[in-house]
């Protein structure tokens, strides 16, 4: 056989959709793929109707010579404009006039509108974005001929990733006498993607100014910026590796175009091909763009830009909004006075609400500079002109995230199923992709709502159907010895094929099967896992692995599992991967080996052709896009020398820290509602537009990007003989907050219909609170309380149809009509057969079956019940939450909240070799890898954590106590009643008193106190005590064990002014043995195995009780404080009856 196609042959591009493929496009957001090439525009000799013009747009139409300057605020007609006055130069004049914007998307759309309305079929508009024009200027034949690099063809154009991922690559070079040696202070900086990313935009951002390196070392000279000085050399090193690939960038590709046009021939020669230059949004446009068009206008061609410097929102690239205000003084006339300039105030998009939004929000944006001869803001939007609906303007606050998203999903399907907005004509925005739009497209694809997330939204390495694909270049590359949790990643993966649940049995099976093999008269299945030779994952990765190894324990399960054939199959693919990157084949390759060698590219396919009627398909869709997009960067990375390597390509991906461009806006199809960032909704507009999370601490996003390098300190200063290169100030607090204002003002203008923000307030441990942007909308915000009763969704009907069918509480007519719906519900299918509400058949439900019992007890005959002090109070609150958060392990993720109590008890355990200010300096050290909700949140948790340990302070000064130790671990049997209990566990503190006793303090970290009423009869205090008396800690108390009591130091709860923490003191164990009968308070449907008066203290009781239960295997939910943050709430029996105290 010969070697396969190449990734283009041997995977569609594009999205699968009954049998049709859609075509390729690229864009040039951020920077990504843009090749300038036209895109034929078909049916173009129609010509399409005139719009109506204001007086201004006529105006920008019938301009014929010289410069002029359009602004208008949103809707305002500017766009319009440009495409009328463009068409007319294509039906009137000899050469097609240069039309440039801001994106790869609003150039195809510029195209095709300048194109209808021209009603020419053969000449056409020259549309791009000033990156195209830039390629389509070095591919000029004269500037081919004189290549003095000696490539003779264009150079390779670089997106984002991987110019980022060129200087992790020159960063990393640590050999004697090669690469850039550092200054010490960022010497640790250098491994990370944080300092990649900021010498990026240092290089970026000289290039953007006309710098080269030499000028980036001379004025880090000046300044006695060493790193600026290394940064210079590193750019002329970056530089020349590119010109040795015939790679390029951005900034580089706009800069060298803007050099050749230095040449007269060559400006000529560009400039004789258009008849006129128009630009869209030329507030984006930065320094050396600006340049550029100004060499290519000259004097002879007519300039019109349009823009509003309120929308400048791409400062983090250069543009800066005082460009377009100085347009009119750069850009003058013949005759050496200023362009003029048109203003268009009516907006033809925002009715009377939104246009009173647009207002207060702008009124709160400063102006540089005025505009010549123009009247302060006057071409601010202030009325909407006479064609606009009625519009609605709504802002609604939730109480939670998961909250706010359903309610999302709950508007849109109301605006979708009773006002008959199409999906393609909403859209819900966002400040920031990463963090928001996930969650947000999780959430509206549950609720039944079609999403359309870009796949230039996120990045490459960060799309669910790439990750498995990586993990398993990863696994391929360490085979034999793939980390065990890769393995589990691998199985419950599309290439797996199993979920969670299987992996969970899977390990259980193979535990079971290798005590049987090891032992053959059988031990008890409670076994602690760390008694047994090996655990359930360690098992599963020999499974995968070596399964000749694993045959004895296959032979003692029986019957084979499916999952054990499902691990072993894995395990070959990944087997002949490793063997096939071994023979040297590149990374194309080795993924298309493991793409092919599983079911998941026929279930992706099948799903995605059934389009709009089988759930899943927009995700489907989604998926294969990612995976095209996957062996399209594989393919170049193998076409360019040296990075075809598996371990080059995959630490490349995986490097990809922003969104590539890959030809991936082609998966959107126009069937979803768009999910997107603010930046991206940028001239663009819809019926309905959701601002989703404008939260306080999020946006404004008031943190200082690129603080190390600094960047944006790079500019230009008067010098005696002319501005000279140089270090300015630091953009300040108040030009961020307004770069901040101005992209929450593009964001609430891109409706046409109905603008609805959305924000979270809540009060728990985690706090959030809505930005100050929602005060600055003038609407009167609507608090949401709870979650939608029941969403617009079939799921939900279902739902509830099934509630009150089998709710006796309901009248027999209403549960006879709810089921026969459910009925009709479960006959219906879709044109293949298929099912469309499958949970409405009872035979689904999973109360219609038989309860299922283990084959084998919790606790095995004969051996000891297990309890620690945290189990105790758990299993006493609520024995059903405990069961499955504990035994069942259905609990989710660590809060922030806990892991802030990691952070605390390790500082403490460590707090006597340390003073205070040491104990700041390891909080500060270990803070930044914790995650918060929001950076507000962040530091206020620090600044009361740092309150917290100044008391631990002071209270530690005050102990007269000996300090025996700290996080003391524990493990000691107690006979209670007839049950053998072993408590296990650990003491924050543990001190003897100058009276020889035992004293046990537990830190809390939590935000209240517990009254003092609750602390006689506290369970975990309790058990520390009946632990010191039993003897737990003989090795550190010299076989002392009489107890002096126990301590909780609430360490963020101050006693008013004294700046010590709160204490709670629980009496000696020794002196009172017994609570008071009314104190003693146990569950009336579980005994213990004696009176109360037959234990030796309230202790052995209640682990008598605890006990009772676990033997029993009898876990009811009870109602109580515990409901309060109980995860199994949504599926309690007793929450009906649920008290929150």
């Amino acid at each position: 056989m010969g070697p396969e196609p190449a990734s283009s042959d041997r995977m569609s591009h594009g999205h699968v959709d009954d049998g049709h493929v859609d075509g390729d496009q690229t864009r040039d957001d951020d920077h990504t793929r843009d090749d300038g090439v036209d895109v034929m525009v078909h049916g173009a000799g129609e010509q399409r109707e005139a719009p109506a013009l204001s007086a201004g747009q006529r105006r920008v139409v019938e301009h014929a010579s010289g410069p002029l300057l359009v602004l208008g605020g949103p809707g305002s007609g500017k766009t319009t404009a440009l495409v009328e006055a463009a068409a007319r130069v294509l039906r009137e004049g000899a050469l097609p006039p240069l039309v440039l914007t801001y994106s790869r998307r609003a150039a195809v759309e510029l195209r095709t509108r300048i194109t209808a309305r021209s009603g020419r079929s053969g000449e056409m508009a020259q549309v791009f974005t000033v990156h195209g024009l830039c390629l389509s200027i070095l591919r000029q034949p004269q500037v081919l001929a004189g290549d003095s690099g000696g490539h003779g063809e264009p150079p390779r154009l670089l997106t984002a990733p991987q110019q980022e991922f060129r200087v992790r690559e020159l960063l990393a070079v640590d050999e004697p006498g090669v690469g850039v040696t550092w200054p010490e202070t960022v010497q640790e900086a250098l491994p990370t993607q944080a300092f990649a990313a900021e010498l990026r935009t240092v290089i970026a951002r000289a290039r953007q100014l006309g710098m080269d390196g030499a000028d980036l070392a001379e004025v880090g000279e000046r300044a006695g910026r060493p790193e600026w000085v290394c940064a210079g050399t590193f750019m002329e090193e970056y530089l020349e590796v590119l010109g040795f690939e015939n790679a390029i960038d951005y900034p580089e590709l706009v800069h060298r175009a803007r050099l050749l046009l230095a040449d007269d021939e060559i400006a000529a020669t560009v400039r004789g091909r258009f008849g006129a230059v128009f630009v869209d949004e030329f507030q984006e446009l930065d320094a050396a763009q600006v340049s550029l068009l100004q060499r290519l206008v000259g004097t002879e061609l007519p300039l019109v830009v349009a823009g509003d410097p309120d929308q400048s929102i791409f400062g983090f690239r250069g543009s800066d909004p005082r460009a377009i205000l100085d347009f009119c003084q750069r850009f003058g006339t013949d005759a050496g006075e200023p362009a003029p300039t048109v203003l268009l105030g009516a907006s033809h998009r925002l009715g009377q609400g939104m246009t009173a939004v647009a207002s207060a929000v702008a009124s709160r944006l400063p102006l540089p500079r005025p505009v010549p001869g123009v009247d302060g803001a006057g071409f601010r939007v202030t009325e909407p002109a006479t064609d606009v609906d009625a519009d609605e303007v709504r802002v609604d606050i939730c109480d939670s995230a998961g909250a706010e998203a359903e309610h999302i999903a709950d508007v849109l399907r109301q605006a979708h199923l009773r006002d008959g907005i199409a999906w393609a004509d909403m859209a819900v925005l966002a400040r920031s992709g990463r963090r928001t739009l996930p969650g947000l497209a999780r959430a509206l694809t549950a609720a039944g709502v079609p999403v359309e997330v870009a796949g230039d939204e996120i990045a490459l390495a960060g799309e669910p159907a790439v990750r498995p694909l990586l993990w398993a270049l990863d696994a391929v590359m360490t085979w034999p010895d793939v980390p065990h949790d890769k393995i589990s990643d691998l199985l419950t993966s599309p290439l797996g094929g199993l979920d969670a649940l299987d992996l969970r049995r899977l390990g259980r099976r193979l535990r079971a099967a290798q005590r049987a093999v090891t032992s053959p008269m059988g031990t008890d299945v409670s076994e602690p896992v760390e008694e047994a030779s090996m655990s359930s994952t360690e098992l599963i990765a020999r499974l995968v692995t070596d399964p000749d190894a694993c045959t004895d324990l296959i032979d003692a399960m029986g019957t084979t599992p499916r999952a054990v054939a499902r691990a072993v199959a894995l395990g070959r693919l990944l087997r002949r991967a490793h063997e096939l990157g071994q023979g040297g084949a590149h990374a194309e390759d080795v993924l298309w080996e493991l793409w092919r060698g599983t079911t998941w590219p026929d279930d992706l396919r099948r799903a995605a052709l059934h389009q709009g009627r089988l759930e899943g398909a927009d995700r489907a869709n989604r998926d294969l896009d990612a995976v095209v997009a996957l062996f399209d960067l594989a393919k170049r990375s193998a076409e360019t020398p040296g990075r075809g390597h598996l371990q080059t390509f995959l630490a490349e991906v995986e490097a990809q820290q922003i969104p590539a461009d890959t030809q991936r806006e082609g998966d959107v199809r126009g069937v979803g509602v768009r999910l997107m960032t603010a930046h991206r909704a940028k001239g663009r507009e819809w019926e309905l537009v959701v601002v989703a999370s404008v939260q306080d601490g999020a946006w404004p996003d008031l943190r200082r990007q690129g603080s190390l390098l600094e960047a944006d300190r790079l500019g230009t200063l008067p010098g005696a003989d002319g501005p000279v290169f140089g270090l300015a100030d630091p953009a300040s607090v108040t030009e961020r907050l307004a770069e901040e204002r101005r992209l929450f003002f593009v964001a609430v203008t891109r409706a046409r219909r109905r603008l609805v923000v959305t924000a979270v307030q809540s009060t728990e441990d985690e706090p959030e609170q809505p930005s100050r942007f929602i005060d600055e909308l003038g609407v009167e915000p609507r608090y949401v309380r709870g979650r939608p009763t029941r969403p617009l969704a079939l799921g939900a009907l279902v739902a509830e149809l099934r509630r009150v069918a089998s709710d006796p509480e309901e009248t027999p007519g209403l549960r006879q009509a709810a089921a026969a719906r459910l009925a009709r519900l479960a006959d219906a299918g879709d044109e293949d057969g298929r099912p469309v509400a499958p949970g409405a058949d009872p035979a689904s439900w999973w109360g219609m079956r038989e309860l299922t019992r283990a084959q084998d007890p919790l606790i095995g005959p004969g051996r000891p019940v297990s309890i620690s002090p945290s189990t105790l109070s758990a299993l006493l609150a609520c024995p059903r939450q405990w069961f499955l958060s504990r035994r069942a392990k259905g609990e989710m993720g660590r809060s922030a909240a806990a892991n802030t109590g990691n952070v605390v008890h390790a500082l403490l355990e460590h707090a006597e070799t340390l003073d205070i200010e040491e104990l700041h300096a390891h909080l500060d050290a270990v803070w930044g890898r914790l995650t918060f909700a929001s950076d507000q949140l962040a530091e206020r948790e620090q600044s009361e954590i740092e309150a917290g340990l100044e008391r631990f302070a002071r209270w530690r000064r005050e102990r007269t106590g000996t300090l025996l130790g700290t996080e003391l671990e524990f493990r000691v049997p107690v006979q209670c009643g007839s049950h053998q209990v072993m408590l296990s566990g650990k003491v924050d503190r543990l001190e003897q008193d100058p009276d020889g006793a035992l004293r046990v303090i537990d830190f809390k970290t939590g935000r209240t106190a517990i009254g003092r009423s609750e602390v006689p009869g506290h369970e975990q205090l309790g058990v520390y005590q009946l632990a010191v008396q039993q003897g737990a800690f003989d090795d550190h108390t010299g076989g002392e064990r009489r107890v002096a009591g126990a301590e909780l130091v609430y360490l963020r709860v101050g006693t008013g002014s004294t700046g010590f923490p709160t204490v709670r003191i629980q009496e000696s164990l020794d002196r009172q043995p017994h609570l008071p009968s009314e104190d003693a308070s146990s569950p009336d449907d579980v005994k213990g195995d004696g009176a109360a008066g037959s234990f030796p203290t309230w202790v052995h009781e209640k682990l008598s009780l605890a006990a009772t239960r676990i033997m029993d295997e009898d876990f009811p939910a009870t109602p109580g404080g515990a409901c309060r943050h109980c995860a199994f709430w949504s599926s309690c029996p007793a929450k009906g009856a649920e008290v929150i105290g």
